[in-house]
């Protein structure tokens, strides 16, 4: 049993993103947390193995987000691809923000060492909320929530 606790999401994880979508008075079961622990686990299983044969055909070692939004959509799974393709691509120009704005004030501050960079601490998503919420990509499709996590604190864009 303990074999496969240790291959399932933490179920307190689990728990947690199911009371997100629930209203607050809701209840949830220990065994829907756990049949959706199981499944959760599963889908991750079967799309990562879906990533890694390609990776294994292309004689690569690493599985990439690429690799996992062609995973999806080979897999019939092409709603969830079109939306990580384009939470993939929002991450990557939220990384490549986050690297400019932490080179520059590297270069701003190579004479100071007063630590009072509360900027860099505080970077969340750099892009505008707006932009956010109505992502365009040759298709017309629903905008999403996104959400990034940096240095323990998380931010939420609402949708319109």
């Amino acid at each position: 049993m303990v074999d496969e606790q240790e291959r399932l999401l933490p179920i307190a994880n689990v728990g947690r993103i199911m009371k997100e979508i629930l209203p607050p008075s809701a209840k949830i079961s220990k065994e829907a947390k756990q049949t959706i622990q199981e499944c959760a686990t599963e889908f991750i299983g079967f799309v990562t193995g879906e990533a890694s044969d390609r990776c294994h055909k292309e004689n690569r070692k690493t599985v990439n987000g690429d690799d996992i939004c062609w995973a999806l959509s080979n897999l019939g799974f092409d709603n969830y691809a079109e939306a990580m393709a384009r939470y993939l691509h929002k991450y990557r120009e939220y990384e490549r923000e986050k690297n400019r704005n932490s080179n520059s004030n590297n270069n701003q501050t190579l004479a100071t060492t007063s630590g009072d960079n509360k900027d860099d601490e505080e970077l969340h998503f750099g892009i505008e909320e707006q932009q956010v919420r109505q992502v365009e990509t040759h298709q017309n499709l629903a905008p999403l929530e996104f959400q990034f996590i940096d240095k323990g604190k998380s931010s939420t864009s609402e949708p319109a």
